[in-house]
């Protein structure tokens, strides 16, 4: 009896398969992390409401109704033609708030990334290699956090306002805002570098930058989540403290720019609510997110906290 050639499935759709299934593995494990970690989910949902609210809302609103010299009457409470009315000036506060967060955010982003990147490189520096270098860098870091960051920030605010831009107002925040990150990830690399897998590393010939790149940083990861959340509300909350003073970038639209102006034509004392009330009602959903992400990531870092809490 002869039997016929068993048919070979195709080895593209055997790579396809494969492709899927990897696929759909990954996307259990994300469900399975965001559901057991439901800080994290609230946290990035909040946040995400409001990263939709500038850079979708473009889509659906005209950002030509922000600019000064509109045609809409000035000083209008919310209505059905001014969802949130109109400022002193014309301007649709819908429209503006629109085009004021996606900046605020990338100034926050840029300043807490940077913020995080030099206070990692001198906590994994001063950590790994210990000595000297230790004292020495957790010198600098104790009396970099000794100055008064907000006073500093003002002074050379002041001495740059007419070239003031969001990259260089970034720059500046970040300087003051590193220590911390710095503390946090010395404190875990003193306690790791002394492990197993470091110490087969280090008799395995690999120098100290490979080590600290691939063995300590990737079991950091939380920490640096968690650190970069709280980096990036103090920049935030600098950056809008900044502008507030009229020591920010004034030509550039920012929620911390919006609540310079509406204290400058005192939109308080006219009763003009709707003014100061949106941009507030944004950074309440803000941080609060950041905030209860952070704390999500905390507890993601040292389990006992969730064990406790």
């Amino acid at each position: 009896m002869t039997v016929g050639p068993t048919a070979q499935p195709a080895s593209g759709a055997t790579g396809d398969s494969t492709s899927v299934a990897s696929g759909v593995g990954l996307a259990t494990r994300a469900y399975g992390f965001f559901r057991y970690n439901m800080k994290i989910t609230i946290g990035l949902f909040l946040v995400l409401i409001v990263v939709a609210f500038g850079y979708l809302g473009p889509f659906f609103v005209d950002l030509e109704k922000a600019e000064v010299g509109s045609v809409l009457p000035p000083g209008q409470a919310p209505s059905a033609e001014n969802w949130l009315g109109t400022d002193a000036q014309g301007r649709d506060m819908l429209a503006w708030l629109i085009d004021a967060t996606p900046d605020s955010l990338r100034v926050g982003v840029m300043a807490g990334a940077l913020g995080v990147m030099i206070g990692a490189s001198v906590g994994f520096i001063a950590g790994y290699y210990g000595g000297w270098i230790d004292t020495f860098l957790r010198t600098i870091t104790d009396i970099a956090m000794a100055i008064p960051g907000l006073l500093v920030l003002i002074v050379l605010a002041s001495l740059r306002q007419e070239g003031m831009t969001l990259e260089l107002m970034a720059f500046l925040i970040a300087l003051f805002s590193w220590m911390g990150a710095a503390r946090v990830i010395r404190a875990q690399v003193l306690s790791m570098r002394e492990r197993q897998y470091v110490e087969i590393a280090r008799m395995s010939g690999e120098k100290g930058i490979y080590i600290v790149f691939f063995e300590l940083m990737p079991n950091l990861m939380p920490f640096l989540l968690a650190a970069f959340v709280g980096s990036l509300i103090g920049a935030i909350l600098a950056a809008v403290g900044l502008e507030f003073l009229g020591l920010g970038a004034t030509n550039i639209s920012t929620l911390g720019n919006i609540l310079y102006w509406q204290n400058f034509y005192n939109a308080v004392i006219r009763g003009m609510w709707w003014w100061w009330g949106s941009p507030i009602v944004i950074f309440i959903i803000l941080f609060a997110g950041l905030f209860i992400a952070s704390i999500g990531l905390d507890e993601w870092a040292n389990p006992r906290l969730k064990e406790r809490s």
